[in-house]
């Protein structure tokens, strides 16, 4: 949500902070900004809309320098006008910044500027901060050199509630940058002779593979030639220089017409990545080397508790149903946006785990915090090496799911399953679980890419059905126990794909309200493999089928599903219960892909959609 990218070096800046800015496309934008330092002034092109739409207006605009900041923003305060898109510049034209993130006092920042002066010409927060660093800038004028700009720029974060990840530049100091985060990633890239700023490696990673992540209260101050990273109240902290695992064609869609498709047909990689090298000699179980736990320590967990938002909330409401199975240990879901400001009371030996395909979800983010500031274990499952849950947490696993760029979550959702049934089993063996049974768990999980795989291979066959239904207003996902989930899943994905309204339920719940809405018109994704409640979720089709409502079924091979049932059958592999919830997925990501395709949806990018949530 939102993304940074700054420059300063020898190359000239614009085409890579343009280049920059393309690569967090994903991210979720809905207006786009760039500012150049050039002889002592400022050059700054904004536009609503999409960054080729800048990138037409900045070749009109000659923009030459070394030095530059530039923006996508999502909209938080105000439209979406040229006014309102970053880079903002003070008033006095001395400054200009890049802001991700949210000033929550805003308004008394600018009443209080408004009183000395300074005006204003958005709605936005940001321009409140901006105009905050050059009263500042005013007031330190017996500082010389780079020791003002950066007094300017820590006085007022220190006077800012809420949360930011900037980059400023100033006209008095051309050949510095000044970039800071609280609560909003924001990374240094360190190549031969020039430096980068970034909110995400992705948008640095074709200049350098070496970054330093920056901790929330810390500044950066980059020079010409060097850096320095300080606190607020400039106290110096050594830069760690990492080297990041980024590959080039994760950028590239090759033979596919979307990053959605690509990613979908990624999967049977990305779970094999999930799952190499964490299985037991014997093959009876898993393990995790970054848990941090010992199984003596795991023995005496008595509840555990799952954080997260979207997406990954439907992951953790499947790990809920595989570890009080296998494992037999109560699981509790929240919600990372409610846990934040509840009291939930919590067993002492509680294990917290919070899920985040970034890493970045500020309200994950927050939940991880305050579960840690209560004194709880806290591990992570993230995608992203090097984020700040990954980085903040106790302990946790990588997802190895591979860059995502599509918004709407596939291959990280379901490296996400998977790892949580390779979890349910790790925890079930260090409990009551047999050997025999753990053997049949991992003889299940290593099947998972090769099932996938077919799966995908019927892809043709589901666009037919897509097409079918492109036109319907309304949807419903159903499912019972382990595919309660997937229904949610499944009518997430829809509506962000295609704006389709769509609803999950418990395929029991019909009854109670939802039947209502069964009509010719209102087609039903009735997710219903082979199981113990295989004749019970018939029942619940049939229900449907005498309200003449069109039926799509995702049914087990030779489970007996009575194929005149349902108007239009897809057929996943006979599977191990644990594994159900993965092979499922599969199809309601390629039903919502191609009835978004079919509606010119921009499936990439849907409106008013972020990658990653690091705003409230």
């Amino acid at each position: 949500m939102c993304g940074i990218v700054g420059y300063i070096g020898k190359d000239s800046a614009t085409q890579i902070l343009l280049d920059g800015l393309k690569r967090l496309e994903y991210r979720g934008y809905d207006s786009a900004g760039i500012a150049m330092m050039d002889n002592n002034a400022f050059s700054i092109v904004r536009e609503p809309g999409r960054i080729d739409e800048l990138r037409k207006k900045v070749s009109l605009s000659n923009l030459e320098g070394t030095v530059g900041i530039a923006h996508t923003r999502w909209a938080t305060h105000g439209g979406i006008t040229e006014a309102n898109a970053h880079p903002h510049e003070s008033s006095d034209g001395l400054f200009a910044l890049v802001h991700n993130g949210v000033i929550e006092n805003y308004g008394n920042i600018k009443e209080f500027l408004i009183k000395r002066g300074f005006s204003f010409s958005s709605e936005t927060d940001t321009e409140a901060l901006v105009n905050l660093i050059a009263y500042h800038y005013q007031q330190e004028s017996k500082l010389f050199g780079k020791e003002r700009f950066f007094k300017s720029v820590s006085q007022s974060l220190a006077q800012v509630e809420g949360t930011y990840g900037i980059a400023v530049i100033c006209r008095n100091h051309p050949r510095e940058i000044i970039g800071a985060r609280k609560s909003s990633p924001l990374l240094i890239g360190v190549g031969e002779d020039e430096f980068l700023l970034a909110s995400d490696v992705s948008a640095i990673a074709m200049r350098t593979k070496s970054v330093v992540y920056l901790k929330d209260g810390e500044i950066v101050h980059i020079h010409d030639k060097d850096f320095s990273i300080s606190t607020i109240d400039d106290r110096s902290v050594s830069a760690v220089i990492e080297t990041v695992d980024w590959q080039e064609e994760d950028a590239v869609l090759g033979d596919f017409s979307h990053f959605m498709e690509k990613e979908i047909f990624e999967q049977p990689t990305a779970l094999l990545n999930a799952m190499r090298g964490r299985f037991s000699d014997d093959n009876s179980t898993t393990h995790f080397g970054g848990l941090n736990v010992s199984p003596k320590e795991l023995r005496h967990v008595d509840r555990i508790l799952f954080c997260a938002c979207g997406t990954a909330w439907h992951a953790c409401l499947v790990a809920e149903y595989l570890i009080e199975k296998y494992a037999r240990i109560p699981v509790e879901v929240e919600y990372s946006s409610e846990f934040r400001y509840r009291n939930a009371p919590l067993d002492k030996n509680t294990l917290v785990f919070v899920i985040s395909q970034s890493g970045e979800t500020i309200d994950t983010l927050a939940a991880l915090h305050e579960s840690i500031r209560k004194g709880y274990r806290t591990l992570a499952i993230t995608n992203v090496v090097g984020s700040t849950i990954a980085r903040e947490s106790d302990g946790g696993i990588y997802q190895r799911a591979g860059h995502e760029i599509g918004v709407a979550s596939t291959k990280a959702f379901t490296s996400q399953l998977l790892i949580c049934a390779m979890l349910a089993l790790y925890l079930g063996r260090t409990r009551d679980m047999s050997f025999e049974d753990g053997v049949k768990f991992v003889e299940a999980l290593k099947k998972v890419p090769d099932q996938v795989a077919g799966i995908l291979q019927q892809s043709d066959h589901i666009r037919e059905i897509a097409y079918k239904y492109a036109h319907v207003s309304d949807f419903l996902f159903l499912g019972r126990q382990f595919m309660f989930p997937i229904a949610l899943e499944g009518a997430l994905k829809l509506k962000e794909i295609s704006y389709i309204h769509a609803e999950g339920y418990p395929a029991a719940e019909l009854k109670h309200g939802p039947i209502a809405l069964i009509s010719p018109e209102c087609p039903s994704v009735f997710l219903a493999p082979q199981s113990q409640i295989f004749q019970k979720s018939l029942s619940n089709i049939q229900e449907i089928k005498a309200r003449k409502g069109p039926l799509i079924g995702i049914a087990s091979v030779n489970s007996n599903f009575p194929v005149d049932l349902v108007d239009d059958l897809i057929l996943i592999p006979e599977a191990h219960e644990a594994t159900q919830p993965i092979l499922a997925s599969i199809p309601i990501q390629l039903l919502a892909y191609y009835i978004g395709v079919a509606r010119n949806c921009d499936v990439d990018k849907p409106r008013n959609l972020a990658k990653s949530v690091t705003v409230e």
